[in-house]
């Protein structure tokens, strides 16, 4: 059956990133890859990359980072907000990569889940009640998500209301599945805030997930939780369940951690060989 890998914020727009990335390679033909988003900013560069993963790998799972949402200039793909997932979505099904749009996947008993949930703010610096206040503390310390000015939520009034409408939609899949099924949960960011509890700047919190999702890892009894976003990557464990941040991230911090031959695929389930 082979195994199941995961990886996250691969951001091949840096030379450095897609020459490991152009060397990524299976354990055997029937491996499969979790992609945890941020392959990159362009679209053509995230299209190209899940293009040649879906050639080696037996099953490609995508879920979207907040960097494949942005619109960037001088990206010849203008689009914006759900019109740029959906064109993304397209993308992926032509290449037979699988998304959140799609029938969730299953390998061996467990259910595969890519979920494209947002954020909605809710991550607020500690002791401040409101969105506006935490985004004003942010602003004023210097720490702001380049999102603010390059993640269009069109249609969408603001970003935590996209966040809401997916977390509902995603909601009515996950109740619908089989209750005795276990699950692999795969998001760009965690489900639950606690990791990133250790970054050196607690005001970009707020741009790593949202409340809605805390109790989705026991409500959908994942047998692991895989993400990225936050560039450390580690494993952890949550009222029992495995959490398993999987970035690659920039080379200043792949370079700090693995020197020049950084391995960014974890495996999540399976027997190495």
């Amino acid at each position: 059956m082979g195994s199941l890998f995961a990886v996250s914020d691969l951001h091949v727009g840096h030379p450095q990133n897609r020459a490991i990335v152009d060397g990524l390679r299976p354990e055997s033909p029937t491996d499969w890859l979790l992609v945890a988003g941020d392959v990159g900013e362009d679209f053509a560069d995230i299209v190209r990359t899940l293009g040649m993963l879906r050639e080696r790998f037996a099953t490609v799972v995508w879920a979207p980072g907040n960097h494949e949402l942005w619109t960037r200039p001088g990206d010849p793909v203008a689009l914006r907000g759900v019109a740029r997932y959906d064109a993304l979505v397209a993308r992926c099904r032509e290449l037979d990569v699988i998304t959140p749009e799609d029938d969730y996947p299953v390998w061996g008993d467990v259910t595969i889940v890519p979920i494209f949930q947002l954020y909605d703010y809710s991550f607020r610096v500690p002791g401040v009640d409101t969105k506006d206040e935490s985004l004003r503390r942010a602003y004023a310390a210097g720490v702001v998500c380049t999102d603010e000015f390059m993640l269009h939520p069109d249609p969408y009034p603001d970003r935590e209301s996209w966040c809401r409408a997916r977390v509902a939609a995603t909601r009515e899949r996950l109740d619908a599945l089989d209750p005795a099924a276990r699950t692999v949960l795969l998001s760009h960011w965690p489900l639950v805030r606690e990791p990133t509890d250790v970054m050196w700047y607690p005001e970009f919190a707020q741009w790593c997930g949202t409340e809605l999702t805390r109790d989705w890892h026991i409500r959908y009894r994942a047998a692991a939780a895989v993400y990225g976003h936050l560039h450390i990557p580690r494993t952890t464990r949550h009222d029992g369940v495995r959490f398993e941040e999987v970035s690659l991230g920039y080379p200043r911090e792949w370079q700090k951690r693995s020197g020049d031959t950084p391995k960014p695929m974890r495996r999540i389930l399976g027997d190495e060989p």
